[in-house]
């Protein structure tokens, strides 16, 4: 739940006396609730409430009308690669762009009009997707269309020489780690993976290594560079490397609603259900597609 503070609190909060927080909800609309015939106070919304009222603020970037350019950030994926590059062979006129920013980093882009889609799988404590996450990047809930389902694990040495069959294994010593940046969903999993085995990432050797790309990780792997790395498994198929799976995620692509329509945009969705990506899911494996196409709503 959103952290929620009493009269005084907020009062602390804004630095105000008690008697000015009255005045605020009833002539300047700060956001407020009565429980039990008590006032309560929407930490996230009262945040959100500052931001509005602030002069000066600077100007977001503004995209400009759709002319023929699909600019994706976020979250790297190998069956998001081959749709972008599918897409820009398949229409002359259009073009799509991807950026790799982590999940996070996508929907900041997104919340700064920097990016038309955000690509993510963030999960919340109550194992929700992106959701949770969403209402504090943006100020408004957008449309959020599934890409796929795909499955994480720890990608290791052909053999696994190591003898590595679950996260617990990582803290042996001697075990090299190579790791994704802040930010992304997988440092996400992660980190929450290490907590529930008891595990700090400080004390594994590897664990300030970060790489970009889902295949980076592959490659540090298959290169004898590190022992293991969280990643997905279509690049441990790719690279013959073995693979101990940790979960299905929904990886899902967030549009703000007022460029849900643009024609490059409903192109690129068109494609989720077209013949090309379900050729290189099969081809890939890791992914499901049962979702793909379907929009998704909160839980």
């Amino acid at each position: 739940m959103d952290e929620m503070l009493s009269t005084r609190e907020i009062a602390k909060f804004l630095k105000v006396n008690e008697k000015m927080v009255y005045s605020l909800i009833a002539e300047k609309g700060l956001p407020a609730t009565k429980v039990t015939g008590k006032w309560m106070f929407p930490l996230h919304l009262v945040r959100q409430w500052i931001e509005a009222g602030t002069e000066n603020y600077p100007q977001m970037a503004q995209l400009p009308s759709y002319h023929g350019l699909v600019l994706i950030a976020g979250s790297n994926d190998l069956l998001l690669d081959k749709l972008i590059s599918t897409f820009n062979i398949k229409h002359d006129n259009h073009m799509a762009l991807f950026g790799i920013k982590g999940s996070m980093g996508g929907l900041r882009a997104l919340k700064l009009n920097l990016c038309h889609i955000a690509s993510s799988h963030l999960v919340g404590e109550n194992k929700d997707y992106n959701f949770p996450f969403l209402k504090d990047e943006l100020n408004q809930i957008p449309a959020v269309v599934n890409f796929c389902l795909r499955e994480q694990g720890f990608l290791v040495q052909k053999g696994n020489p190591e003898k590595i069959d679950s996260v617990k294994d990582l803290g042996k010593p001697g075990i090299r780690i190579v790791n994704r940046p802040v930010g992304t969903g997988t440092r996400k999993l992660f980190d929450t993976q290490l907590a529930a085995a008891g595990l700090k990432g400080q004390t594994i050797k590897g664990y300030e290594k970060e790489l970009a790309r889902h295949m980076d990780v592959g490659l540090e792997i298959f290169s004898g560079k590190a022992d293991a790395g969280l990643s997905i498994r279509p690049v441990a198929n790719i690279l013959g490397l073995d693979f101990i799976p940790v979960t299905w995620e929904r990886f899902d692509l967030v549009i703000k609603k007022e460029r849900f329509f643009d024609q490059g945009i409903q192109l690129f969705l068109s494609m989720l259900k077209g013949k090309v990506i379900q050729a290189a899911a099969k081809e890939l494996g890791g992914y499901d597609l049962s979702m793909s196409g379907k929009m998704i709503y909160p839980e």
